[in-house]
């Protein structure tokens, strides 16, 4: 799936969205291969030292929130793919081997209290790895193994992963019966399972990944946690009363990679299945997305507006993640499946101008998390953002 063509090179730049807010003050245009390429550099340069600023000596370890490494190397791996680029190969080979932990299952000794949708997230950067060929250590897990090896925990009936003795099934947000979260089942921790079990079938060719695939769609819309009628999706479903299967009503806080999860496991498994039903819910999950977060009162640019405004994106390493995930996943679905493509790219094109246009180039190099509000006069045919 090496990317080819400014189109194609376009959609790349667009995976480096997650760290932006790490990045230099960007001049990008959309349109030129070489300027998406300089975008993306001087993208992967910052990350990365910022990585290093906060990094300890533990390899992929960063300190404030334990997947944000996974994100973080993902958004390298989505750099190298698109443009040889090997500057940082060695240390996201070194630093997902390292946290990858000699069970082959991103569950490291030291890691009681994390959440399946941390675990998730380097699941998926595993798969990620995996399906760009990167290069595999000399020693240790495969990526590939690593990614079955995330799969295979979070499907167990142990009580930590897949639970049917609540809501008929599901995966809880934590693993551990004393954290506060044990008792809710929610959206990215699902959707991510679902996502990575769809990408496990596509690469592997094997049914019994999309057979979970498919058990996780069906529990969701069943719980309403995914809404196929009204093309929602919830945050969270809890145990509790209201809701169907003994589960709580949802709690309907909409976040932009809730949406985005379920949208590309969907997308992977049409391109695996070839069955439309799964295209159809991809475009479906695709429409309500730019119809949710993609606002004309905020100038097309993506924005997760439930929290933007009050500033509760922002008060933890977390919630500046979540849109650009959402549009790495976008571009992903625009190559795995290229019905989606004309779909996806111009709406997301909007959104990389934004976010470009939000750095300010300052003392601290960095650049804004709410991309809707800033404009440029820089450059005449750019776009102008609005509040």
């Amino acid at each position: 799936m090496r990317l080819k063509g400014a189109g194609h090179m376009a959609i790349a730049a667009l995976r480096m969205l997650p760290f932006l807010s790490h990045v230099h003050a960007i001049n990008l245009d959309v349109n030129d291969q070489q300027s998406i390429k300089d975008a993306g550099s001087i993208a992967a340069y910052n990350m990365m030292t910022w990585y290093k600023e906060n990094g300890t000596d533990n390899p992929g370890f960063i300190s404030r929130s334990w997947w944000t490494g996974a994100a973080l190397f993902l958004a390298c791996l989505n750099h190298w793919h698109a443009t040889n680029d090997t500057t940082y190969n060695e240390e996201v080979s070194i630093g997902m081997q390292h946290q990858g932990s000699p069970t082959g299952d991103f569950m490291p000794t030291w890691a009681i209290g994390i959440g399946n949708d941390d675990q998730m997230f380097w699941g998926l950067a595993a798969i990620t790895a995996a399906e760009y060929k990167f290069p595999n250590r000399p020693t240790g897990n495969t990526w590939l193994t690593l990614a079955e090896g995330v799969f295979n925990d979070q499907k167990a009936s142990d009580g930590k992963g897949w639970d049917t003795t609540v809501c008929g099934g599901g995966i809880r947000w934590q693993k551990e019966i004393w954290q506060s979260g044990y008792t809710m089942k929610n959206a990215v921790s699902n959707g991510g399972f679902f996502m990575l079990a769809a990408r496990l079938a596509w690469f592997t060719q094997k049914k019994g990944y999309s057979t979970w695939a498919e058990r996780v769609w069906n529990w969701s819309t069943s719980v309403n946690l995914v809404n196929d009628t009204l093309w929602t999706v919830a945050d969270s479903v809890r145990e509790g009363t209201g809701g169907p299967n003994g589960c709580s009503l949802p709690d309907n806080t909409r976040w932009t990679y809730n949406y985005g999860v379920f949208a590309s496991g969907a997308a992977y498994m049409y391109a695996y299945t070839n069955d439309t039903k799964w295209l159809d819910i991809a475009n479906n999950l695709v429409d309500a997305i730019f119809a949710t977060f993609f606002l004309p009162e905020h100038g097309g640019v993506i924005t997760d507006w439930e929290c933007e405004a009050s500033g509760e994106c922002y008060k933890d390493a977390n919630g500046p993640l979540f849109k650009g995930l959402t549009v790495s996943w976008l571009a992903d679905m625009a190559m795995v499946v290229p019905a989606l493509k004309d779909k996806i790219l111009p709406k997301l094109q909007i959104s990389a101008e934004g976010a470009a246009n939000s750095c300010t180039g300052n003392n601290e190099n960095i650049c804004g998390n709410r991309w809707r509000i800033f404009q440029t006069s820089l450059n005449s045919n750019r776009r102008k953002w609005h509040k």
